[in-house]
């Protein structure tokens, strides 16, 4: 029988594996898609051939190692990514193992290389005063500052992953008692938050302002298109580095969107509420 070729493979494992049997989310998939980019890039300039002309065959053991080296000395990722970019590439060939039997060997001998280990770092939360003073800086008059002040007190209110939060549309929230939120998570898996008054008034203030319709997400940028993570993160530290004039303390906290989702933990904690609840709460 012939042995499929390393095209097909892809496009299978891609369309088959990753779409249709494992119904991966669309961020997991766009990870998967961005490292084999990289790593297609890297193969086909170490041995100055196309990509298009890539084989099975030059994909090997050290084809990887020499990727993954290239990834922290030349890119400078972290260690968690590097091994992200790695997850993605044991897939691949564990897929092929199945897939194609006389190519074992060489899937086990990559399936062999290790992901790094990495020492974590203490978890960084905000007291609340802290949070109080991040909240006073965005600038409500305009509909900017007005849609960033929401959606960092939705953040500390539910302690949603961002794109959690930036996935959020009218729909997926009860306005009326008990008020709360659908959030789809990883895994596409879903769960429900209790909203705080404070925050289904901020809102619905959003809403009369900027309207959006039942499946059009509530966070969005002057144009009417969704936010982007990275444009989150960018407007929180200009929120932070102003609130550091008058809370000190931020100075030596190194301050993400996902340190609202530390800080509901933390809170959580601190108000006495059962672990199993807070499990189910953050997801």
């Amino acid at each position: 029988m012939k042995t499929a070729t390393f095209p097909n493979l892809l496009h299978s494992f891609f369309h088959d594996r990753l779409g249709q049997q494992r119904n991966l989310s669309r961020h997991t998939v766009m990870s998967y898609r961005d490292t084999w980019r990289l790593f297609l890039r890297f193969v086909g300039e170490q041995g100055r051939k196309p990509i298009v002309d890539i084989t099975l065959a030059d994909l090997n053991a050290d084809a990887v190692l020499r990727f993954l080296q290239h990834l922290e000395d030349v890119r400078k990722v972290c260690v968690g990514t590097r091994n992200c970019r790695l997850a993605a590439i044991h897939a691949f060939f564990n897929f092929v193992a199945e897939r194609e039997p006389s190519l074992v060997a060489q899937c086990t001998e990559i399936a062999r290389i290790p992901s790094k280990r990495t020492n974590r770092p203490a978890m960084c939360y905000l007291e609340e005063d802290e949070i109080i003073e991040i909240l006073k800086q965005p600038d409500r008059s305009t509909v900017e500052g007005h849609r960033d002040h929401v959606l960092l007190s939705f953040l500390y209110n539910t302690g949603a992953r961002i794109q959690e939060a930036l996935d959020v549309t009218p729909a997926a929230i009860r306005f009326e008692s008990p008020t709360q939120v659908e959030l789809f998570g990883k895994g596409r898996k879903t769960r429900i938050c209790p909203l705080w008054p404070e925050t289904l008034a901020l809102i619905k203030s959003l809403l009369k302002r900027k309207p959006r319709a039942n499946n059009e997400p509530i966070f969005v940028n002057c144009f009417g298109d969704p936010l982007g993570a990275a444009g989150v993160r960018f407007k929180l530290d200009q929120y932070v580095q102003a609130a550091t004039t008058t809370m000190p303390s931020l100075r030596k906290k190194n301050i993400s969107p996902h340190v609202f989702r530390h800080s509901a933990g933390v809170m959580l904690v601190s108000a006495g509420v059962d672990i199993t609840v807070i499990r189910s709460w953050l997801g």
